[in-house]
């Protein structure tokens, strides 16, 4: 990576960033709204400078990539042996599964064939060594297949042929997986919790805020506070991706890259729902969504100043100090209402904290000043920096409502006292029969996952609902 080009890159965003909050300033100094001509370069400005932010992203990951890789790189030919190419078992797998894509286990060739058994014997004699000794007493060579230590494969299977069933292999689920952390932001800043079984899973709390230490006279007893233990239950919802058709046709042809095909798919009908569902699910028969959580630990939504607190959601009462620009109560959220929602949470809370918001709701803070006339947003001009508001990070998702009267706009606090519950890994199957007579194979993603607010009554994470009118 060139760092003189990153380095370009900033300081052109930076001047972008520099004549947004100039044409913030004057809207506020003007007090009236932004015409339609303002709103528009603002925004095309502002899109701009997104834009640099995606270019300077991709070359510092691409930078971390080939940092990452560079101690795994395949040895010269005289250190592996008599100098021939020889395939790792994770790529003559995927050789192997290639052709097995478009023909039945029986048909490809011999040597094809015997990889996918071969490997598929080693996966579960491990399994049969770990459910006989358990993890402690099994064998390194198991633990390393089953784990997937040392670039090793894991979780594959040829299936019941009778059923036309199959597993993919694990390379290809792990970049579904990368894909969802990509598209659903809750998995970003989630904590999540992996477990090797579906059952039910009391997650302990407790609270002791309310408990201090005494001073004890000489001779004297001492005082009893038992601690308050509660618990949170996580289940395991199955979520599928819906099955997904792909014809022979395609699997044949060399140049259709079907597997970066079947993972975009996968990934973005899975982050989609579980996003939703993580952010505003209804919980008993689905995950309980953090804004859901909240709401019900935080209760009614009082106004700012009229006996709120820590724990009580605000409302956004519209604030007009340094907005830049008329207010029209539940329609706008102001300065201060960011402000006084900072405020609302615990201090001890507020290390690490973010805002979480829709998009259309961070367009909106892009053109606050604070009362001193400086923008609110501050873009990160150093490399690993995050943009922030009021100094802290924010994450953008479209599942949080956008502002409008009593809509519940903006979340604040520890997010990743979310807990997100995930059983085992992504399974995949596919069907190799059962469209045979269209000239098709389908493709089943199945996930099981649970998410809740770990709260034990100390409030971590707050609300902002915008006023009535």
């Amino acid at each position: 990576m060139s760092l003189s080009k990153v380095r370009e890159l900033r300081e052109q965003r930076a001047k972008l960033a520099e004549q947004m909050a100039g044409m913030a300033k004057i809207q506020a100094e003007s007090g009236k709204p932004m015409s339609a001509e303002d709103r528009a370069k603002f925004d095309q400005i502002d899109k701009d400078q997104e834009s640099l932010k995606g270019q300077i992203d991709v070359l510092e990951r691409s930078a971390q990539a080939e940092a990452e890789t560079r101690g795994t790189v395949k040895p010269p030919e005289s250190q592996v042996g008599d100098g021939a190419d020889q395939l790792s078992p994770v790529s003559e797998y995927r050789e192997a599964l290639r052709e097995h894509g478009t023909k039945a286990l029986d048909h490809i060739r011999p040597e094809a064939r015997s990889a996918v058994r071969k490997l598929d014997r080693r996966f579960w004699d491990a399994m049969k060594d770990y459910l006989a000794r358990g993890e402690g007493g099994m064998s390194a060579e198991s633990r390393a297949i089953i784990t997937g230590a040392n670039n090793e494969f894991r979780d594959m299977g040829i299936g019941t042929n009778t059923l036309g069933g199959y597993f993919v292999p694990q390379g290809f689920v792990y970049k579904i997986e990368e894909a969802l952390k990509y598209y659903g932001d809750m998995l970003n800043v989630a904590e999540i919790l992996d477990t090797a079984t579906g059952q039910t899973l009391p997650y302990p709390t407790d609270n002791d805020t309310t408990i201090t230490g005494e001073i004890v006279g000489e001779g004297k007893q001492v005082s009893i506070a038992d601690v308050t233990i509660g618990h949170i239950n996580l289940g395991a919802f199955k979520f599928s991706t819906k099955m997904i058709k792909v014809s022979l046709e395609l699997l044949q042809d060399s140049a259709f890259d079907m597997q970066a095909y079947l993972q975009n798919k996968m990934a973005t009908r899975l982050g989609r729902i579980l996003n939703t569902k993580f952010t505003v699910g209804a919980g008993t028969t689905e995950p309980n969504g953090i804004v859901t959580a909240v709401v019900a630990n935080n209760g009614s939504a009082q106004t700012w100043g009229a006996g709120s607190g820590p724990g009580i959601p605000l409302v956004a009462a519209g604030s007009s100090a340094n907005t830049g620009g008329s207010e029209t109560g539940g329609t706008t959220i102001g300065y201060a209402d960011w402000v006084n929602l900072e405020h609302s949470v615990d201090p001890l809370y507020r290390r690490g904290a973010k805002w979480m918001m829709h998009d259309t709701t961070l367009r909106q803070a892009k053109t606050l000043l604070d009362k001193y006339g400086r923008p609110i947003w501050v873009p990160g001009m150093t490399a690993g920096a995050p943009d922030t508001i009021l100094t802290y990070g924010y994450s953008v998702n479209n599942d949080m409502a956008q502002i409008a009267v009593n809509a519940k706009t903006v979340l604040f606090g520890a997010l990743n006292k979310y807990l997100i519950r995930r059983v085992k890994e992504l399974g995949i199957m596919r069907l190799n029969e059962r469209f045979a007579d269209y000239g098709q194979v389908a493709f089943i993603g199945f996930a099981r996952y649970d998410g809740n607010l770990i709260d034990a009554g100390t409030h971590p994470v707050n609300y902002l609902v915008q006023a009535a009118s």
